[in-house]
């Protein structure tokens, strides 16, 4: 796993207490985004749980001795769901698949790929797909498999693939 470089505002603690200027605020959420998909790329890690996100070096620096408020992490998720790159696993919403590619374009990473292979018209199972030998320089290798089921399902829907009642195996077209 590569280490993960901080951005400047991490050691800012301003950054750390949402801002209440809107245009500021507006900044500081972006900044939040870029951070916190970099920080899940880099860890391969696909869910977030705001329960134990707190504990985490993603939203707590101990080096500066600042957290951020679980209100700011709520502001952080719902904006990256606005922008299609989380989504509630729960009712709840306490925990959270994060993309950091979207579900469109994870499918269009893992289309080309199928086209570049030859894959067209081929069945592959999600295990070929996210931790095959094909796959070792792809990025989608090793994508958790129910972040896998989606962009298939995402493929599915743009007719590119079709997805087996199990879950287990798909079918490029």
């Amino acid at each position: 796993m590569a280490s993960m470089e901080w951005p400047w505002q991490y050691s800012f603690p301003p950054f750390f207490t949402i801002q209440l200027h809107n245009e500021t605020r507006t900044k500081q959420i972006a900044a939040w985004r870029n951070l916190v998909l970099d920080y899940h790329r880099i860890t391969k890690q696909h869910i977030l749980d705001i329960r134990e996100a707190q504990r985490t070096p993603l939203f707590n620096n101990t080096t500066i001795d600042r957290k951020l408020p679980l209100e700011g992490i709520v502001m952080i998720l719902d904006d990256l769901a606005r922008t299609g790159n989380a989504e509630p696993l729960d009712k709840q919403k306490h925990r959270w698949h994060i993309y950091w590619h979207t579900l469109e374009e994870w499918a269009d990473l893992v289309y080309s790929w199928v086209q570049s292979c030859g894959m067209a018209n081929a069945v592959c199972t999600i295990y070929e797909i996210t931790e095959g030998d094909n796959t070792i320089d792809e990025e989608f290798h090793g994508l958790d498999n129910e972040v896998m089921i989606k962009v298939l399902q995402t493929l599915g829907a743009s007719k590119k693939a079709e997805l087996f009642d199990d879950n287990q195996g798909v079918k490029f077209f």
